[in-house]
């Protein structure tokens, strides 16, 4: 077996940084791995958009594999369940509104669409801050400046590298962090992130989808940052509104992006 380590360390190199250097600018980057983000990156990769997820984990599925209180199923309700068998889920009806599925399934499921869709999702980067632009006083984001996530967790001072992106969309989930970026370093924006409210499932699951979409010129929200956004129910282990979120912020940027072609 002709092997060298050089060999190994020299095509880990070369492949990586050929494609970091090839999404340096893209269409949409979207920052969170869960159920919304990955949904959101399905939809719009299967319109062609250049599409990069950004995790700051080493996995993917966000609160997806805790599930309720680390059992091993959740719920989705309808028309979510609609999604899930799209992209090859097998579902258990509970009733005419609720299913029950697994959770690694959903993850695993969820993750291989997106990425079968034409969509590249980045491990171990964190969204540290966003590349902005203002033309007559009116502020728009026009990407996501990231570092390695074990540079953070090491306390280091490393400069950072940028992407450019037509869209960037906030998918971190329960504390809405480029949200947050976006309304401490840009007050232009006038943007108040007062966090999510107590849990009231049936009404946070409708709530969380009819809120989701543009933040600001370039900026949207979808899943749970929607609902620290606008002081919104959490929900627990029912995702059927994560899922439907992450469409709708889909079709959303899709006509942004088109009107501006």
């Amino acid at each position: 077996m002709k092997i060298k380590e050089s060999i190994i360390t020299q095509s880990i190199l070369r492949e990586s940084l050929s494609f970091l250097h090839e999404i340096a600018e893209i269409d949409v980057a979207i920052v969170g791995a869960g159920p919304s983000g990955l949904t959101a990156a399905y939809f719009l990769a299967k319109e062609d958009f250049k599409v990069v997820v950004f995790e700051r984990r080493l996995s993917f599925g966000g609160g997806i594999g805790g599930g309720g209180m680390l059992m091993p199923k959740v719920i989705v309700e309808t028309p979510a369940n609609r999604i899930l068998e799209e992209i090859g889920c097998k579902l258990k009806k509970i009733n005419n509104d609720l299913y029950v599925i697994d959770s690694s399934q959903l993850i695993a499921k969820l993750a291989n669409a997106a990425i079968d869709a034409g969509a590249h999702i980045l491990l171990g980067i964190t969204v540290e801050d966003l590349i902005y632009r203002e033309k007559e006083n009116i502020p728009k984001i026009a990407g996501v400046v990231t570092q390695w996530t074990a540079v953070i967790m090491s306390g280091l001072h490393v400069d950072p590298l940028s992407f450019i992106a037509r869209a960037v969309v906030d998918c971190t989930g329960h504390e809405a962090e480029v949200i947050k970026i976006a309304a401490k370093k840009i007050p232009n924006l006038k943007i108040r992130v007062p966090g999510e409210s107590s849990m009231w499932a049936p009404y946070a699951e409708d709530a969380i989808v009819e809120k989701t979409g543009k933040v600001c010129p370039g900026l949207y929200a979808a899943g749970m940052a929607v609902a620290a956004l606008y002081r919104l129910p959490r929900m627990g282990p029912i995702f059927g509104g994560m899922l439907l979120s992450g469409k709708k912020v889909a079709r959303i940027i899709s006509e942004d992006l088109k009107k501006n072609e």
